[in-house]
């Protein structure tokens, strides 16, 4: 007697109408698969804790300008500094990634990272500081462009907006974690010994390193690229005729996104504190806001992704992500109940906007060079965008540090911009 079963049972979960395992709220974690899942959970660890050393200084930057007598413009320079090392860092690591692995470099990373920023917690005066926060920018830049290549080559194509959203949400845990460990130490512990202690904690991510180094794989397929690629890491690839408009185009929307990102990230804090006159425990109770509209954001931004297209999803939080910077920036003082509201949708918009990052500029790039691709562009974005907080830092003594915000909203006008030389590349699959 046949054992084969009838026409209608090879019918698939989608063509009848019935959930598949691949369907559901979380069908884009299963559709990852044991290794990806492992894959998912490193690169969210890791760029929850590259989020979690970088906090430790905008949270820290009262404390820091008070201990060494500093103005708006040199700790300003503490966040120009980070982000410029942190191009020439997250082009390094993309290059590794193509020629040696995507855990490896990641492994790399996070160690660089988790280093110098506990080493930032030793500097005894201003000048040592600022070099270690350099050193520190050279694992931040590469950390998460690798994380995202790791995790969009294990994706689907139908899923890769929300895995990658996913991962991107991770910020804001990292975030969130930050500003808890703020509000604890800067309670408990005098301001001159407080900064100090919150680098220290930046220690944490070599536990994830010991357990990625067992349990963390490459995706099959982009090893055996990697092995029998004679282009792999190649700076010059990325600037030949074929990827050329790509390589601009890329990297004038990273340079827009997050110029507008990080003078918020940077400046918020001491906007709340200085401009606003709140307390330790206040400024943590409107960041709480922030972070929550933030983690939100993230998850929203890769589900609209998916839906939408890449450079729709883009476009609409940049115009949103504007919006909100000038409403935020002129509240009038003593509204600072509308000031914790506005902190939410703020957080949403300025993160939903970078949920489709991680799967476009994967996209944009073919296996051999995405690493090269996506650290270059991602993180000379970063380098250039760092005016932007720079700015606000050497006006805010005039202006006030409300009214420089305005320079954030800049930056997503030019991301807008940026887009018309860019292609849609929704359901792309990665070769």
């Amino acid at each position: 007697m046949s054992t084969t079963p009838p026409p209608q049972a090879l019918v698939t979960g989608s063509q009848t109408g019935e959930l598949s395992d691949h369907d559901g709220a979380l069908g884009w974690l299963r559709a990852l698969g044991p290794r990806g899942q492992r894959a998912f959970a490193g690169a969210f660890g890791g760029y929850a804790l590259d989020s979690y050393d970088y906090f430790t200084l905008p949270l820290s930057m009262v404390a820091l300008a008070a201990y060494f007598g500093l103005d708006s413009g040199q700790t300003g320079l503490f966040t120009t500094v980070t982000l410029v090392v942190s191009a020439v860092g997250g082009a390094l690591a993309g290059v590794v990634a193509d020629r040696v692995g995507r855990v490896k470099a990641l492994m790399i990373t996070v160690v660089t990272y988790a280093v110098f920023t506990v080493a930032c917690g030793f500097a005894p005066n201003y000048e040592t500081l600022l070099v270690f926060r350099a050193l520190q920018g050279l694992g931040f830049g590469g950390e998460w462009a690798v994380g995202a290549i790791l995790v969009a080559e294990y994706a689907s194509a139908k899923h890769r907006g929300r895995t990658l959203g996913a991962i991107q949400s991770s910020w804001a845990v990292g975030w969130a974690l930050a500003a808890i460990v703020y509000t604890l130490v800067f309670s408990f512990a005098g301001d001159d010994l407080a900064w100090r202690i919150m680098f220290w904690t930046g220690a944490l991510p070599a536990l994830l390193v010991i357990w990625m180094r067992r349990r963390v794989h490459d995706a099959p397929k982009a090893v055996a690229v990697r092995e029998h690629s004679a282009e792999r890491g190649s700076f010059t690839a990325i600037f030949k005729p074929g990827l050329l408009r790509t390589t601009i185009f890329a990297g004038l929307l990273s340079t827009g996104v997050q110029g507008g990102y990080y003078t918020l990230a940077t400046w918020v804090p001491t906007y709340l504190k200085s401009d606003r006159g709140l307390s330790v425990v206040g400024t943590g109770g409107y960041l709480t806001f922030l972070i929550s509209g933030a983690f939100l954001g993230y998850l929203t931004g890769g589900y609209l992704t998916d839906r939408l297209g890449r450079r729709r999803n883009i476009w609409l939080f940049a115009l949103l992500s504007a919006v909100c910077i000038l409403a935020y920036a002129n509240i009038p003082h003593g509204a600072n109940t509308l000031l914790l509201v506005l902190g939410f949708p703020l957080g949403f918009c300025m993160s939903a906007i970078f949920s489709g990052f991680g799967s476009y500029l994967s996209e944009l790039y073919p296996t051999a060079v995405r690493g090269t691709g996506q650290g270059f562009t991602y993180n000379t974005g970063r380098a250039v965008g760092a005016v932007f907080p720079t700015t606000v830092g050497f006006l805010a003594d005039s202006w006030g540090v409300g009214g420089a915000l305005v320079f954030g909203a800049i930056g997503y006008g030019i991301a807008a911009l940026a887009l018309f030389g860019l292609p849609e590349t929704r359901g792309k699959e990665l070769a």
